[in-house]
């Protein structure tokens, strides 16, 4: 049985990280980290966690325990790298949420701290593991809409305010491009990197007009694969709208409609150019137990895991590229 412990109990961690743990045949919750004592001992009681000692405020306490096998890293993107870091060197496999880091350096350090201890480092882009999506990434990938030539991703929602924690410099660097804009880069390269090579090229708008952000609050990007090929993506957190996806090939093309976020659920089209659109059938499933299946098979086999360090760094790259050059970066 692995013996998970939580750095970070926040919503995704409570909504959907505990839960999947909780549930696994393999896994179980054994402790957490907060910032806040309260916080930690109402995650503990809300789920039940099994360790003698199951709250912690002290990263280094909870990593002494030798019955920890392995961490969720759900913190603000700026504790990452100091977080993981101390996991590796604990002897602590890594589930790390996304983005990987706020700078190349922090992954490069988190990458070689794992290497020389031997643990895994996964990183969480659990869009991966939607059913729809692995059927569409198959698809585009066996040639069934022809060459591909361009994608369109979408995926807003309209903050209150701007005291999330990303738009503040001391715990992030981005605000859309980090609550959605890494989801939909990773998406892109995994749709389209195995035919059409890396992005060679990136180009950005990013509006603060709403907020007046010191991080982007609209970015628009648009990417240019070796091949030719073209995407843009936009993200935004001063207005809400339905998340969509549109794949475009020689011989037809695909529309993806509300399937990013948490759900696994939503609705695809396939258009062939000859008979129409026609709707694509998935079995909707829970993308947060894909992920930890993977994370779990990763350790036991002592294989990569499908989203690895490597990936996690070529996305914050993509990133900072993204940002090169505009007024809402900070460091």
């Amino acid at each position: 049985m692995l013996n998970v412990a939580i750095l970070g109990p926040g919503g995704i961690a409570e909504d959907q990280h505990a839960p999947a743990v909780a549930g696994h045949p393999k896994t179980q919750l054994w402790s957490v980290l907060s910032r806040s004592q309260d916080r930690a001992s109402n995650f503990a009681s809300k789920f039940g966690l099994i360790s003698p000692t199951p709250t912690y405020t002290n990263l280094a306490e909870l990593l002494r325990d030798p019955n920890v096998h392995a961490v969720i890293v759900a913190s603000p993107d700026r504790l990452h790298a100091e977080q993981v870091v101390a996991c590796a060197e604990a002897g602590k496999h890594v589930l790390l949420e996304k983005p990987m880091a706020t700078s190349l350096a922090e992954c490069d350090q988190m990458i070689q701290a794992c290497q020389n201890n031997d643990v895994v480092l996964a990183m969480a882009y659990h869009l991966r593991w939607h059913a729809g999506h692995r059927k569409v990434q198959s698809m585009v990938q066996s040639g069934e809409i022809g060459k591909l030539r361009h994608c369109r991703t979408h995926w807003t929602f309209a903050a209150q305010d701007d005291s999330n924690w990303r738009s503040a410099p001391e715990t992030g660097r981005w605000w859309s491009l980090a609550a959605n804009g890494t989801h939909c880069l990773d998406l892109t390269r995994w749709m389209f990197s195995p035919s059409e090579g890396e992005i060679v090229d990136v180009r950005t708008i990013i509006s603060r007009s709403k907020f007046k952000s010191r991080h982007d609050e609209t970015a628009l990007v648009m990417l240019q694969f070796e091949s030719g090929a073209t995407a843009e993506i936009c993200v935004s957190v001063q207005f809400s709208s339905e998340s969509r996806i549109e794949i475009y090939g020689d011989s037809g093309s695909i529309r993806m409609e509300s399937t990013m976020g948490r759900h696994g659920r939503g609705e695809i089209f396939h258009d062939d150019l000859s008979r129409g659109a026609k709707s694509l059938f998935f079995e909707p499933a829970n993308p947060f137990h894909g992920e930890l299946n993977d994370f779990i098979e990763s350790i036991e086999t002592r294989r990569s895991p499908e989203v690895n360090a490597a990936e996690g760094r070529r996305n914050v790259e993509l990133l900072l590229q993204a940002i090169e050059g505009s007024d809402a970066d900070s460091y």
